[in-house]
């Protein structure tokens, strides 16, 4: 499976697992309790640095974020046209600063400590019967299946543009669904030689 996970070092690959999730959660949680538009102008600007401070790390999920902004642009252009001008600001910038934040995490952090964080953070609901392990599998399986769909989606995209000119656009949405679930189907097969269950 394809990942977002970029091989070039940055600061943010320096900061352990665990707090670069609680701080993702934290300040993901301050992006939805603000609600003035001077307030999410200053953190869209804390996630610009952010971006541009990981260097050559975000080149894998450049297109992923031009996506994330042009559906910004599209909700910002919907409020603004119903005359909310004050909620256009706040709902595009919102969105763009989640998923920012979103994507520094998973550019900077491999899904193997992202599995074993959330193993450890399962783990006392274990003493109560809980399948924790499963758990946080499903977790980390799911975060792997978001990353491949935009990465298979990068590379249908590219192979459209170079046969055609131009991007693929919704006509990509059947061949990947198709890999997509060629591709869940391997990972279920592997899981169940695995666990043998």
């Amino acid at each position: 499976m394809g990942s977002l996970y970029s091989e070039h070092h940055t600061w943010l690959h320096g900061l352990r697992p665990g707090l670069k999730l609680g701080l993702m959660a934290v300040l993901s949680t301050g992006l939805f309790l603000l609600q003035a538009p001077w307030a999410m102008v200053l953190c869209a600007l804390g996630c610009a640095v952010l971006w541009f401070s990981l260097g050559a790390a975000t080149r894998v999920a450049r297109r992923l974020i031009a996506s994330v902004l042009i559906a910004a642009a599209l909700i910002a252009v919907f409020h603004a046209v119903m005359g909310h001008y004050a909620l256009a600001t706040v709902s595009a910038l919102r969105l763009a600063c989640a998923s920012t934040l979103g994507v520094a995490l998973t550019v900077s952090t491999h899904p193997t400590q992202l599995l074993q964080l959330l193993e450890q953070l399962l783990a006392p609901l274990g003493r109560l019967g809980f399948p924790s392990e499963r758990f946080a599998l499903q977790l980390a399986l799911m975060l792997r299946f978001i990353e491949h769909f935009f990465v298979q989606w990068k590379r249908l995209d590219e192979a459209h543009r170079l046969r055609t000119g131009k991007g693929g656009g919704i006509r990509l949405l059947a061949p990947l669904s198709i890999q997509m679930l060629q591709t869940a189907r391997r990972v279920a097969d592997a899981l169940y030689a695995r666990l043998g269950q």
